[in-house]
C-alpha cells in the first residue's frame, strides 16, 4: 500500500471560552492515501469541523488553538510549520469547501477576481490569464453562463450557485487533497444531489484525495471509501464504508444508522431519532460520553477508552457497554 497522502496522530483541540479552556475534539487519529476519500460523520456539535479546520490551521482566532498532536502532509507537519510555508500550501495543494459559501466569499469583490486571485498567488498568473481560467473553471462546476458570472458578485446567486463557486476556488490549482467541510449546508435536496455529483465526478477526474465531513450517513454512503464516527470530541469508530454499514459495533454508529429514514418505514410513523443530545464541551466526562448520554453512570464514564483493532482496518472506542463486548 503506498504512503498516506496525509496523517493525522493524536490531534487534540480546544476553544478558550469565558467558562475556560474547553476540549473539542481529542487524540483524533486517522490516514487519507492518495485518490482516497475518508469521511468524518457525526452530529452537530461532536467536533467535525473543528477537526477540518484545524488540518489547515483555519480555526477562528484568536480563541481556537491546537493543544497537540500533528498532521503530517507529504511527511511534513503543518501544524508545527512556519505560517509563510503553510500559506504555500492552502490553496496550492490542499483545497477547502468551506460550509456556508456567503462567508467564505468577499461580497465586495466579484467572482471572477476571488478565483483569479488564488491563480495568480499560487501559479504566478497574470490577471488577464487568471481571470480566463477563472471562467474556464466556472464552466467546469457547472455554473450557467461562467462570462457573466464572472462580473456577478456573491449576493447575485443563489446558494448552490455561490457553493459551485467555492468549489471552483478550491480546485484551481489541482490541490492534491480536498477537504469538504459540510458542502451541502442549507441547500435544497435537489442541490445538494448536484453538488455532491460534481465533487464525486472532480475527483474521479484529478484523482484528488478527499476528507468529506457530513452529518449524514446515507451521503457518506455514496461518496466515501473510509469513514470516522465522530462524538463528542472523540472518534468512537473507523472502518471502510461498506464494513461499517455492515457490521457496526459501536452503540452510537448503530443510533445514527437506524436514524436513517428508509423506505420500509410505514407513512405517518414516528420518525427514528437518537435519545437525548450532544453534551457540551463543558460537559464532557472523562470516560464514555454516549454511556452518559444513555444515561448510565457507573465505571465506564469514569476513564477513556482506546480505540482497538476488531478487524483489519476496523477500530472500535472499546467500551464495553457500548460495544457488547
Amino acid at each position: 500500500m503506498t504512503q498516506p497522502l496525509l496523517k493525522v496522530r493524536d490531534l487534540s483541540i480546544a476553544y478558550a471560552t469565558a467558562q475556560g479552556i474547553l476540549p473539542v475534539a481529542e487524540n483524533v487519529r486517522f490516514d487519507i492515501y492518495p485518490g482516497q476519500c475518508v469521511g468524518i460523520v457525526g452530529e452537530s456539535g461532536c467536533g467535525k469541523s473543528a477537526v477540518a479546520m484545524s488540518l489547515v490551521r483555519l480555526l477562528p482566532q484568536p480563541s481556537g488553538r491546537i493543544l497537540n498532536g500533528q498532521v503530517f502532509f507529504h511527511g511534513e507537519d503543518l501544524v508545527s510549520m512556519p505560517i509563510k510555508r503553510l500559506r504555500s500550501i492552502r490553496g496550492s495543494k490542499i483545497g477547502v469547501v468551506f460550509q456556508e459559501p456567503m462567508q467564505a466569499l468577499n461580497p465586495t469583490r466579484r467572482i471572477g477576481d476571488q478565483i483569479a486571485e488564488t491563480l495568480m498567488f499560487h501559479r504566478g498568473l497574470s490577471e488577464e490569464d487568471a481571470l480566463a481560467r477563472a471562467v474556464e473553471l466556472l464552466d467546469r462546476v457547472q455554473v450557467a453562463a461562467p462570462q457573466r458570472c464572472a462580473r456577478d458578485y456573491p449576493h447575485a446567486l443563489s446558494g448552490g450557485m455561490r457553493q459551485r463557486v467555492v468549489i471552483a476556488c478550491a480546485i484551481a490549482c489541482a490541490p492534491e487533497l480536498i477537504i469538504a467541510d459540510e458542502p451541502t449546508t442549507a441547500l435544497d435536496v435537489t442541490v445538494q444531489q448536484q453538488v455532491l455529483s460534481l465533487l464525486r465526478e472532480l475527483r474521479r477526474e484529478s484523482g484528488a484525495a478527499s476528507l468529506l465531513i457530513s452529518h449524514d450517513l446515507s451521503v457518506i454512503a455514496h461518496q466515501c471509501d473510509f469513514v470516522c464516527v465522530m462524538y463528542a470530541g472523540r472518534i468512537v469508530e473507523a472502518a471502510p464504508v461498506q464494513e461499517l454499514y455492515a457490521n457496526p459495533r459501536h452503540a452510537y454508529t448503530r443510533a445514527l444508522l437506524a436514524a436513517i429514514l428508509s423506505d420500509s418505514v410505514p407513512r405517518k410513523s414516528p420518525l427514528p431519532t437518537l435519545p437525548g443530545s450532544v453534551p457540551s464541551p463543558v460537559d464532557y466526562v472523562p470516560g464514555c460520553r454516549f454511556c452518559r448520554r444513555l444515561g448510565r453512570t457507573g465505571d465506564t464514564t469514569l476513564s477513556p477508552f482506546p480505540l482497538v483493532e476488531i478487524s483489519p482496518t476496523h477500530l472500535v472506542e472499546a467500551c464495553p457497554l457500548c460495544t457488547g463486548e
